[in-house]
């Protein structure tokens, strides 16, 4: 691939994208049901979309991003909107908020034939008319007793639960609220090939927004500059307004907070820089991570870490395919970041015995990776019956299931030198005994290294969909100002031994 990614929105349908996500929905709720031995032509899917916020108490409205599922299911990118599935029929049903007069001077006024064209959904009517139009959707297809399917479940990575769908009248209806979760959260492990498309198109925009970024790096600029580079690169490209998350631009030891976000460091010259960041086209995101050097050259100790951290990516993303356990695919990145340590006297012993004690986790104490689509971190993680490792470094694991053909998957190990796991570590009178503490306080003020690419799982393997340089040559190339080229066009430098730089 040349530098130039002819980054041309992806040639799918938006709507068809999310009819697709209701075909399959309406299609695992039929198979549960008559499973079940309940009737198929028993209910109604009904969410309710995102509503506007004002910051606290002012009448600033920030930008708006719509519920995820809501997302999922219809597409809609503006607030206050409802959506309905009939599971018999697969019908679709929106319900837009009728503007006052007023509001329609500050709005705009969209009628809701423009919302039946741009959402590409059966019928549409206001929300204020959305009990009346349910009942009647059950009288006049002979569904019976009426019966609404609701969203509220458990999101295992934040805690938090899904909101249920209310309005004046609900309490004339019978409601589920067990069913709908766990099957609307399995629909969106599995990607389609038009959900992969945005992915794709998420990865291609935000991988050249990294190389831009790595090449603008210079010592003596504001951490807050580099995010700004990347979002007004990426925000370039249509449909890439959101970022998937906030943009983690970490240097020096700022590299060695997991989730760091304030973005308010100053650049300085032979630093290792962290750089997370991810675009989010049409909803679908990515979540993409690079390091290097800030002034483009590693040295020896940073060569050291970013190639032990770079065996692990590399090594998991070979052994991906249907079936492989993930937790297996962590404890492969932490051996290998384990054996690379050992490899230069940074710790010693026995990798086994390291690996039962748990060292790897000292170094690595994020999970190895999470399902990755609407959100960064996508649901489905969890589902119901499996269970969560309570283990150091385990415990993070935001999914310990067997990879599926169709899912997206992120791989992003790390080897990070914390002060305060290293402190626990010399405090453990047999975890201390692995360390070369001497060689470890060469590295104390170090930071961290983490690599992060976003992972499609086929029949027979993977699809790594993101493309950024990753080898050292090729990252010391591109900051040079080199053409960015497909990683197989590397080629030893003479300043390269090894993958590390001569001594």
């Amino acid at each position: 691939m040349s530098e130039s990614f002819s980054l041309a929105p992806p040639g799918v349908s938006i709507a068809e994208v999310h009819a697709g996500n209701r075909e399959r929905l309406v299609a695992a709720l039929r198979n549960h049901l008559s499973a079940a031995g309940r009737p198929l032509r028993g209910g109604i899917v009904l969410l309710q979309g995102g509503e506007e916020q004002t910051r606290y108490c002012t009448d600033h409205v920030p930008l708006f991003r719509q519920e995820s599922y809501f997302a999922y299911l219809f597409g809609v990118r503006e607030p206050g909107f409802y959506g309905a599935v009939d599971i018999a029929s697969g019908q679709s049903i929106l319900f837009a908020p009728r503007l006052s007069p007023g509001n329609v001077i500050w709005m705009g006024e969209k009628d809701l034939p423009y919302f039946k064209d741009m959402y590409k959904v059966d019928l549409v009517f206001y929300v204020d008319e959305l009990a009346q139009v349910l009942r009647r959707q059950f009288s006049e297809h002979g569904h019976g007793e009426p019966l609404l399917f609701l969203l509220y479940g458990r999101n295992t990575d934040s805690g938090n639960y899904s909101r249920p769908a209310s309005f004046d009248g609900i309490d004339k209806f019978d409601t589920d609220l067990s069913t709908l979760h766990p099957i609307l959260t399995e629909c969106r492990v599995i990607k389609s090939d038009m959900e992969l498309a945005l992915i794709q198109h998420a990865n291609d925009v935000s991988s050249e927004a990294h190389i831009k970024v790595m090449r603008r790096i210079k010592p003596g600029m504001k951490e807050q500059k580099l995010a700004n580079i990347f979002c007004c690169h990426a925000s370039m490209y249509e449909g890439c307004r959101h970022c998937a998350y906030t943009c983690i631009c970490a240097t020096g030891q700022n590299t060695s907070i997991l989730h760091y976000g304030q973005n308010d460091g100053t650049v300085n010259d032979g630093d290792m820089a962290l750089m997370d960041m991810g675009a989010e086209y049409n909803f679908y995101g990515s979540d993409i991570t690079c390091s290097y050097p800030t002034n483009g050259k590693f040295t020896r100790s940073q060569a050291v870490v970013y190639n032990a951290v770079l065996k692990a990516h590399n090594d998991v993303i070979s052994h991906m395919r249907p079936g492989v356990n993930w937790i297996d695919m962590h404890k492969l990145a932490e051996r290998r970041i384990l054996e690379s340590l050992k490899e230069e006297d940074i710790i010693h012993g026995d990798i086994g015995d390291m690996m039962e004690r748990r060292l790897g986790a000292v170094f690595m104490p994020h999970g190895l990776g999470h399902l990755l689509g609407i959100d960064a971190h996508d649901p489905g993680g969890y589902p119901e019956g499996l269970e969560r490792p309570d283990e150091p470094g385990l415990r993070s694991l935001r999914t310990t299931r067997e990879l599926k053909q169709g899912m997206v998957i992120t791989v992003e190990p790390g080897c990070y030198f914390i002060d305060a796991l290293l402190r626990r570590a010399r405090d453990d009178p047999i975890c201390s005994e692995f360390f070369n503490w001497e060689k470890i306080e060469m590295y104390r003020s170090f930071g961290g290294v983490r690599i992060e690419s976003n992972v499609y799982v086929t029949a027979q393997g993977c699809k790594n969909l993101t493309n950024c340089p990753r080898e050292i040559c090729e990252i010391e190339a591109v900051m040079a100002g080199a053409p960015w080229h497909s990683r197989d066009s590397c080629s030893s430098a003479t300043t390269i031994e090894n993958g590390l730089p001569k001594a």
